[in-house]
């Protein structure tokens, strides 16, 4: 059993990790001389493997569109039985084939692709629970409360529909929901709720995970705990989420949506580091909601002259007040929007109005630069939908996505500004879509987890969520390029989310030597063989 299993001592499993990585070289030179013997058409056949063009096509592209590799094929399970019987047939082969596990297909650098390999698309396994009428979400009650069990394959806009019916929710979210659920506990889960609950691997608490030896495991925090905290955050390295137990709460019904606008870096940034700080305090004494006065969301994002005022996101600031803050952003090159959301019901409705106002008490936004809404609570959390499907019907979604996502230790967040914002990006003057900004606490991340987040407190992150054109993402990519060099000769110590390297030695400064070790050892512990997302390039190089 996994949690019987006694680690070498640390020395032994490098080498052997070393030796693993040769032979790995040497079976992925062979795997693209000679395809055909590894996944020959009779395991293709035996396995429902699909290798028709539409197939795997479809299969080499992803949101970024900026990576296309092709798999030798492509797998639609019928269930996590057949998933396992997959990866246990690769893990036992002379010479094993890769595998990845596509969601939505989401990444942006061809992080779920498997050149040559075997892609196991998991929204099959979704249809087929969806065609024989089997939930794939179910909310159940224990003595600590509830608790929704969630397929790997399971988008969070279905689990937010299924649980808010029942009257909870998780209560960690990424602002974007037509995501798997496997897929953003694979890489942490991240919004502007992550300084209050964590992300959203923090709300974990049991999970069946396929091991790269085709081994159906269950884990969570006490049992078969090196798997549970390896996977969360693993970047598919280490095994397939295929059921999720997550934490549920009660699901508030309305939101008070705010936003504020900044001239100065400085007092944004200061404001939004106290609001995170805020712990909540008793409105009065028959309330025992500690947390009642707390912001739930806190968020910020860059407004200048290259990008529309209201953007793909969320439409928000009122028609009439365009030209006054186009006039502002003109004056000031650049604007800092603070973004704001508390939840509230039936019961503290009354009391919503005079506690958000409390908490703007001493804030430094420019006068007359307030804006609210209040939305219910699901579309406050589906926001981006919308502005997905006008895309989609302008088809201008499926275009390339050169983002940069990245983690920014709070005491260089200054520099960052006066290198980033006020330099690179307004000199090279092409930025186009979002640019987020906003600050997490590290006390709500575990640092047993696999992700890797900068050691300060209190960090930032930081997302230019770029869309360009066909013909120019490569000025895009250049930029990005030159913020992670400025970053690197400036002495930032920045870490990326969703990251993209390209070789071992960016990967063991990601993780810092003590977490890569461990990194490691669990990858020769859980995948020993190098079978899992090869997409990542942190083992299998193309």
């Amino acid at each position: 059993m996994v949690e019987n299993y006694l680690p070498a001592p640390t020395y032994f499993i490098l080498l052997l990790i070393t030796i693993t990585r040769l032979i790995s070289t040497v079976g992925n030179k062979t795997e693209h001389l000679n395809n055909n013997s590894l996944l020959s058409s009779d395991l293709i056949s035996r396995h429902n493997l699909l290798d028709d063009p539409e197939s795997l096509e479809s299969a080499s592209r992803d949101f970024g569109n900026l990576v296309h590799h092709l798999p030798r094929a492509v797998f639609h399970p019928r269930s996590p039985q057949d998933i396992a019987s997959l990866v246990k047939t690769s893990y036992e082969s002379p010479v094993p084939f890769t595998i990845s596990v596509r969601g939505q297909g989401h990444s942006t650098r061809g992080q779920a692709m498997a050149r040559g390999g075997v892609v196991v698309d998991m929204r099959a396994l979704r249809e087929e629970n969806n065609s024989n009428k089997k939930k794939n979400i179910r909310v159940i009650w224990r003595e600590e409360g509830y608790y929704g069990d969630v397929g790997g394959e399971a988008l969070w806009a279905d689990v937010l529909r299924e649980a808010a019916e029942m009257g909870v929710a998780p209560a960690s979210w990424t602002d974007y929901l037509y995501l798997t659920v496997g897929g953003t506990l694979s890489n942490g889960g991240i919004s502007g709720q992550s300084f209050k609950y964590g992300p959203q691997i923090s709300i974990v608490h049991e999970m069946d995970v396929i091991t790269g030896k085709g081994e159906l495991v269950t884990c969570s925090s006490h049992t078969n705990s090196e798997l549970f905290h390896a996977v969360l955050g693993g970047l598919g390295q280490f095994g397939i989420i295929t059921r999720a137990r997550i934490a549920l709460h009660p699901a508030p019904k309305m939101v008070k949506w705010v936003r504020l606008l900044y001239n100065d870096f400085s007092a944004f940034t200061k404001d939004q580091e106290r609001l995170i700080s805020i712990n909540g305090r008793k409105h009065n004494n028959n309330d025992n909601n500690d947390d009642n006065v707390a912001l739930d969301y806190v968020e910020g994002m860059l407004l200048m002259h290259q990008g529309p005022i209201n953007n793909w996101r969320s439409s928000f600031f009122p028609l009439a007040d365009h030209p006054r803050i186009i006039s502002l952003v003109t004056q000031h090159s650049i604007l800092y929007c603070l973004e704001l959301a508390k939840y509230y019901d039936e019961k503290s409705e009354n009391n919503v109005d005079k506690e958000m106002q409390g908490l703007l008490e001493g804030l430094s936004y420019m006068p007359g630069f307030y804006y609210e809404k209040k939305v219910s609570y699901v579309e406050f959390l589906n926001r981006v939908r919308s502005g997905e499907l006008k895309l989609q019907s302008q088809r201008q979604w499926d275009v390339p996505h050169p983002w940069l996502n990245l983690f920014i230790p709070k005491s260089q967040i200054m520099d960052f500004d006066s290198g980033v914002f006020k330099n690179i990006i307004f000199r090279r003057n092409i930025t186009t879509g979002p640019v987020l900004i906003y600050p997490m606490n590290r006390s709500k991340w575990d640092k047993r987890m696999s992700a890797s987040i900068p050691e300060e407190d209190i960090f930032y992150t930081v997302g230019f969520l770029h869309s360009s054109g066909f013909d120019n993402w490569k000025a895009f990519d250049a930029q990005n390029k030159e913020i992670l060099k400025f970053c690197n000769d400036a002495g930032i110590k920045v870490k990326q989310y969703l990251p993209h390297y390209s070789t071992q030695e960016d990967w063991t400064k990601h993780f810092g030597p003590n977490k890569w070790r461990t990194f490691l050892e669990r990858k020769l512990q859980f995948d020993p063989r190098m079978i899992l997302s090869p997409g990542q390039r942190i083992f299998n190089k193309d």
